[in-house]
């Protein structure tokens, strides 16, 4: 699978099930084991094993294979091997102690929102183009000053 389409599933699925602070990285510069690292926050247990099963789901429904899955049993840390990319899905406490960012945050991917199938197709071509940066919403429209 395309690591574009990977991504953009990945972030699809972990904002299915409301997924906070999504963070993607190229890492092909730093290991040739994988292509990217998705970090993203859970609120509780039940919500990062919720978003791991998500990511797990979504990944073989588009015809990718899921390596392994650690963390499940406890949920505070849930780790979904794809191959390409390394998605880590962390309750803020332990993000923040463990700082995976620092790590692998070298080279921010930038994303753009996908909220229609109209906007899905022009943010898969944003990816390709945009890969300098980190993950973004449309900017909301401004109000003119009278």
């Amino acid at each position: 699978m395309d690591i574009r389409k990977l991504q953009r599933l990945i972030v699809d699925a972990l904002e299915d099930v409301k997924a906070q602070d999504i963070k993607v990285f190229n890492t092909s510069h730093l290991t040739a084991l994988f292509d990217r690292v998705v970090i993203a926050s859970g609120t509780s247990n039940r919500q990062t094993k919720a978003l791991a099963a998500s990511v797990r789901d979504k990944v073989k429904e588009a015809g990718g294979d899921i390596v392994s899955m650690e963390g499940e049993d406890v949920g505070e840390w849930v780790l979904v091997d794809t191959g390409d990319a390394i998605v880590h899905i962390m309750q803020p406490a332990l993000r923040q102690y463990y700082n995976l960012e620092e790590i692998w945050g070298e080279k921010p991917v930038r994303l753009k929102a996908a909220g229609t199938k109209a906007g899905a197709k022009a943010s898969a071509q944003d990816d390709e183009e945009d890969e300098d940066d980190t993950l973004e919403s449309p900017a909301p429209a401004r109000r003119k000053a009278k």
